[in-house]
């Protein structure tokens, strides 16, 4: 069976895809500092990342995240303390010159696992996955198909939105390669200021 308002499930995950939250900027930085083909491996962080979420609230422990505060909140200092870190090494590191055909040293697992981390760590995902995911899900007819349509819809256009923000990144290099340090300093200051409206708006 289709899931069930499929279409505003669509509008719903589209609005959060173009909103440029945490995955966004980290992109985006990386874009900027290693290129678009590191980012890739980022997003399939990221995306594995939800995958995991979806399948444990739908599938394993359904409602316990939004009736656990202290796990959430647990999530959300370990998401904070994980954001403020990549503040700092993307303020600390040096921008790619974009004539260079030198390969950065950072691993591609570490590209991964800044994606999984940054996801998986979000309370943001880990309440839209038991709270709003579900709605769209008749569980009285065959669940699984619709999680399969869910999901593999959520993980398809979020991997795109990635990707273009990482393609909109390149071009902005261009635009700004007279002073390649700023990307870094206004990345490495959103990316703070989101820790602070977690701290601050996030209580659970």
């Amino acid at each position: 069976m289709y899931p069930l308002n499929y279409f505003l499930f669509l509008q719903i995950i589209l609005f959060l895809f173009i909103t440029p939250g945490t995955p966004r900027i980290v992109i985006i930085s990386y874009s900027m500092n290693y290129g678009i083909q590191k980012c890739i491996w980022t997003a399939l962080g990221d995306v594995t990342a939800n995958i995991i979420q979806a399948t444990l609230v739908i599938f394993v422990i359904g409602s316990f995240f939004s009736e656990n505060s202290a796990l959430l909140n647990s999530f959300k200092w370990i998401g904070v303390t994980y954001i403020l870190y990549l503040a700092y090494d993307l303020y600390n590191s040096k921008p790619k010159d974009i004539n260079s055909k030198n390969i950065n040293s950072k691993s591609l697992f570490s590209f991964f696992k800044d994606g999984f981390l940054v996801a998986g760590t979000s309370p943001k995902a880990w309440m839209f996955f038991p709270l709003i995911f579900p709605q769209f899900i008749d569980f009285n007819s065959n669940y699984f198909v619709q999680f399969i349509i869910l999901i593999t819809t959520y993980v398809v256009l979020d991997f795109l939105s990635l990707i273009a923000y990482a393609l909109l990144a390149q071009k902005l290099i261009k635009w700004i390669k007279a002073n390649p340090k700023t990307i870094n300093t206004i990345s490495a200051s959103v990316l703070v200021i989101i820790a602070g409206i977690i701290v601050v708006t996030q209580q659970y």
